[in-house]
């Protein structure tokens, strides 16, 4: 990440090597080969050289390396205080490099001078850095690794006293406004009151406050007034709507599997309703980490517990059985680690997958050992019904099954020849060398052949019937009656959540792809599910699949057998590597251990990522901006001590999330104005890092929509269950081939919050893309914030904000009536929680003249003109973003 600065402070020592040099009348010139040479093949080579060119710069060659990256040129000869190579080195350009570590003073004088020289290169390109691994071993642990911060267990410190007693009255305040006055930079005041209560519902609950309810907090003179209202706004079921939704970014939750097929899955809202269920309950965060990573091991596992394992299930998958594409098994294995680690403790561990991480302490001994602790997992749908229903619903299911058999067997053995028969007539419509793959013995093919052979055999032509001979078609038609009449008598499937437990994923018999196996509940294939698989049985030996180390990660290079472990920077924390349920219930207690892990006190990254995310969410950036990487490619802390202060906090308080929004919410840091006037704040802190106002940020695409909802007065509050669809046009479902869609109409049925819609991997709702609805397919730290035409656009032509400004029109004028300056202020208590100027009051009246003559050949020009002032309304930034 190179770029170029017109004004940079470079280090006295550094400059003054650089200009003694300069001012000698024949400086000594830099040997290339001897002196900078060596600097760039230890320190640079790794991300820039060879075949790694991060950032898109390659120092590999000299013309390379004036090319510059996708950040601009980082050589200029002659020129190194204006050379981003030697501003990043130097310090002076964030981040700074190399990643990790420093140069030496003399090292970066040596660069500068070589720059001021015409950076002049001889001999061959650079040697690439080698891809470093302590193999199944691990890597050595340095003292600067365990210095790093982030491994370092929080430090309780005392909060600084500040001076005004405005910042005395809150830790997080005292900690704050220390950090101003050593910027010297001056807060802003205190937000007005119609501000504060419109930010908090907005923050909370992604839905503004009702007038009258504004009313009441304005007038409201009691000094505990706001905690009075935190807490109120804390206890509204809509707060878990809003804050699960956060977690489901983090989550990389959807409601299909997507790549090619994208399939539905059934019961993924089963999971999206306890992560809400969750935030409204305040569950201690430490049992929300250990419900989701292993709830199924745990001592006292209720139907939460396993509902919550939905986690490890709710993210892409491809379609294919396992046991036919073991390929496929590393990709999700990789998932669940990727996932997990940058989820619950900021650490990016799938780097590790193939070398050793280049720049954090994690080898790739770590990776495969937490591999050792996935790899027992199984997709299995849980039953939500006692023991004795499911074992009365298995005994009917199975009596009914036992009869079912013979007649499908009966049906596969007529048909098998005329199927065979369909097969190889579609098989010559494709290309000879994919016939070859097919037709290959299976132990022959090459990789390539299995790949191949994998999706033709997963063809199923539907024409066999036609080739049937009369008598056999009949026969199978009388069979097929039968088996009709016979499922007819099948119980009701049970509730199931769609979870995971250990079991042995090669032992698969059947998947979907065998349309004639029907699931049964607790198999891992109720409702179309991908991966049935070997469930373990009381009474018989059960034996884990063992795990190896990949030599490269590649799964057809299986190395040393792994143990199941923890990464080795922070240690087993006194841990143990399983801890299988006192019950007796047949697992491995391996993610049961992960998850006690994870959820430990003595754990230096949980409860500072986890505090870190909430207050994210509250201000927009974290104090660690890269929330989910807390490594070295990460960024530090802008406020250590207060994180810290933050985390141990959160433990003390029982691992509260509502406790940690109390704390932050009657901060005077939350309530400050985000207006402000000061050139000099805005010049020393542009990104306004250390809060010396509020930071306005834009709502999501789901909130915006509810937004609108709320104050048309048409928003259904209807809460939990099966995704609704929203109504999407034609020519966008169309544009999609594979999954379902549902079409609706628009009506209350659809007009729900947005959490509750259908997330589909291969098509999101346009209005929450274009508002950067995130990527599913992978965890999502913070969303991005766009500003582009398309979202305008959106606001002023789609058809549903259309129609709901028009809603919100009728709502006006049945509470104003027909007089239009009481119309324009009840649109903007509606909207935009306050009242209109006297300046806002007069133009708007006079819009509504100009556009009730603009409609006057419509039925009710009143009407339509003051809908189209609401549409103006929930067009305003005032209205999108929180301030």
């Amino acid at each position: 990440m190179l770029r170029n600065l017109d004004h940079v402070r470079l280090p006295l020592a550094v400059l003054a090597a650089v200009t003694a040099a300069a001012g000698q009348s024949s400086p000594p010139a830099v040997s290339f080969g001897k002196e900078v040479r060596p600097v760039l093949e230890r320190a640079c080579s790794g991300c820039h050289g060879g075949q790694q060119h991060m950032a898109g710069f390659s120092l590999a060659t000299r013309e390379s390396a004036m090319r510059g990256g996708s950040h601009g040129t980082a050589i200029i000869p002659g020129n190194a205080a204006n050379s981003a190579l030697f501003q990043r080195i130097s310090g002076k350009l964030q981040p700074s490099m190399p990643v990790g570590g420093k140069l030496s003073e003399a090292e970066i004088a040596t660069i500068g001078r070589w720059i001021d020289q015409g950076a002049k290169w001889e001999g061959a390109a650079l040697a690439a850095a080698a891809q470093t691994t302590g193999g199944a071993a691990g890597r050595k642990i340095t003292e600067a690794d365990r210095k790093w911060w982030a491994f370092v267990k929080p430090v309780r410190r005392e909060p600084p006293v500040s001076p005004e007693a405005r910042w005395n009255s809150n830790p997080v305040d005292q900690f704050v406004h220390a950090k101003l006055r050593e910027n010297e930079l001056v807060p802003t005041g205190r937000a007005p009151r119609q501000t504060l209560i419109r930010r908090l519902y907005l923050d909370l609950t992604g839905l503004p406050p009702k007038p009258e309810e504004v009313d009441a907090f304005v007038s409201d003179g009691s000094p505990d007034a706001w905690a009075k209202l935190v807490n109120q706004v804390l206890d509204s079921p809509r707060y878990g709507e809003r804050w699960g939704r956060h977690w489901l970014d983090v989550a990389r939750y959807a409601d299909s599997g997507g790549y090619e097929q994208d399939f539905t899955y059934p019961n993924a809202w089963r999971y999206r309703d306890y992560v809400i269920r969750a935030f409204n309950q305040d569950k201690p965060y430490d049992r929300f980490v250990r419900e989701q990573i292993a709830g199924d091991e745990l001592d006292d596992a209720d139907y939460d517990a396993v509902t919550a394992t939905g986690f490890h299930r709710v993210g892409s998958t491809v379609g294919f059985r396992e046991k036919d594409n073991p390929q496929y098994r590393y990709i999700y294995l990789d998932d669940l680690i990727g996932t997990t680690t940058r989820a619950f403790l900021g650490m990016t561990v799938s780097c590790a997958r193939c070398h050793d991480h280049k720049f954090d302490p994690i080898s790739q001994a770590d990776y495969y050992k937490l591999m050792a602790v996935f790899n027992p997992y199984i997709n299995y749908d849980h039953p939500l019904a006692p023991a004795s229903e499911v074992a009365a619903y298995e005994a009917k299911r199975a009596s009914i099954q036992g009869q079912l058999d013979p007649l499908i067997e009966t049906i596969r053995t007529l048909e098998a020849p005329y199927r065979k028969q369909a097969f190889e007539q579609k098989l010559a419509t494709f290309p000879k060398d994919i016939q070859e793959a097919v037709r290959t013995p299976e132990a022959q093919r090459t990789e390539g052949q299995k790949l191949l052979a994998t999706q033709v055999l997963s063809i199923r032509p539907n024409n066999h019937r036609s080739l049937m001979k009369a008598e056999d078609r009949e026969a199978v038609d009388k069979l097929q009656a039968q088996v009709r009449e016979l499922q007819k008598q099948m119980p009701r499937p049970l509730p199931v959540a769609m979870g995971v437990r250990d079991g042995d994923h090669r032992l698969a018999p059947m998947g979907p792809g065998d349309d004639e196996a029907p699931g049964k509940a607790g198999s891992g294939n109720q409702g179309g599910d991908i991966n049935e698989t070997y469930v373990p049985v009381a009474g018989k030996p059960y034996k884990p699949p063992k795990s190896y180390f990949l030599e490269a990660g590649d799964y057809l290079s299986p190395g040393p057998e792994m143990q199941p472990g923890f990464p080795q920077i922070v240690g087993d924390l006194g841990i143990p590597t399983a801890i299988p349920p006192k019950d007796g219930r047949i697992t491995t207690g391996r993610r049961r251990a992960l998850a006690e892990w994870v959820a430990s006190p003595e754990n230096p990254l949980t409860a500072r990522v986890m505090v870190n995310r909430i207050w994210q969410h509250h201000f927009g950036k974290g104090l660690v901006l890269t929330a989910s990487n807390f490594g070295r490619l990460g960024r530090r802390p802008t406020h250590p001590e207060l994180l810290d202060w933050l985390a141990t906090e959160f433990v003390r308080k029982g691992w509260s999330v509502k406790q940690m929004h109390r704390l932050i919410l009657l901060s005077e840091t939350y309530q400050m104005d985000s207006r402000y006037s000061s050139k000099a704040a805005l010049e020393t802190d542009p990104d306004n890092l250390y809060l010396w106002h509020y930071p306005q940020r834009r709502l999501e695409g789901e909130a915006i929509r509810d937004a609108i909802l709320a104050v048309s007065g048409k928003l259904n509050l209807q809460a939990g269950g099966p995704a609704y669809f929203p109504p999407v046009a034609e020519r966008v479902r169309k544009s999609v081939a594979k999954g379902i869609w549902v079409v609706n109409d628009e009506g209350p049925a659809v007009w729900r919050r947005g959490v509750y819609s259908y997330f589909k991997r291969g098509m999101k709702y346009p209005m929450f893309e274009v508002f950067d609805q995130p990527d599913p397919n992978l965890t999502c730290e913070s969303r991005s914030i766009s500003t582009v035409p398309t979202q305008a656009l959106t606001m002023l032509n789609n058809e549903f904000i259309v129609q709901q400004a028009r809603y919100f029109a009728e709502r006006v004028l049945e509470q104003a009536g027909p007089e239009q300056e009481a119309q324009v202020r009840a649109a903007y208590r509606m909207a935009l929680s306050r009242e209109p100027s006297g300046t806002e009051r007069e133009a708007n009246v006079a819009f509504l003249n100009r556009q009730r003559e603009a409609h006057g050949g419509s039925a009710s020009p009143a009407l339509e003109a003051l809908a189209d002032l609401c549409d103006v309304l929930i067009n305003l930034n005032e209205f999108l973003y929180i301030n």
